[in-house]
């Protein structure tokens, strides 16, 4: 059965137009952004994981606890943040380059 996080990030993929990437990387990566869904234990991990990229970076809470922690965890700094349906709650300053 799919966890939670999976189940996330499949449903944002489809919305955000990317796919669910599995492996290494962020869960969701398109042109224009990239995306980590995360449980409420491994939001801190998301920090590490999209560091580097040259594009608007997002955490995605798996449910209302790891979008919390996560707001917590990303104030001032340049990474946004969305709920498990994708709606931005706190929008990325990371530009392009």
């Amino acid at each position: 059965m799919p966890s939670k996080h999976d189940k996330t990030a499949a449903r944002l993929a489809r919305k955000l137009g990317g796919e669910y990437n599995r492996g290494q990387g962020p869960d969701i990566n398109t042109s224009s952004q990239a995306t980590e869904v995360e449980t409420a234990r491994t939001v801190e991990d998301a920090k590490r994981q999209l560091r580097g990229f040259n594009k608007p970076v997002y955490i995605a809470g798996a449910d209302a606890e790891a979008t919390r922690r996560a707001l917590e965890a990303t104030e001032r700094t340049t990474i946004g943040v969305r709920d498990q349906n994708g709606k931005i709650l706190k929008r990325s300053t990371r530009k392009r380059r």
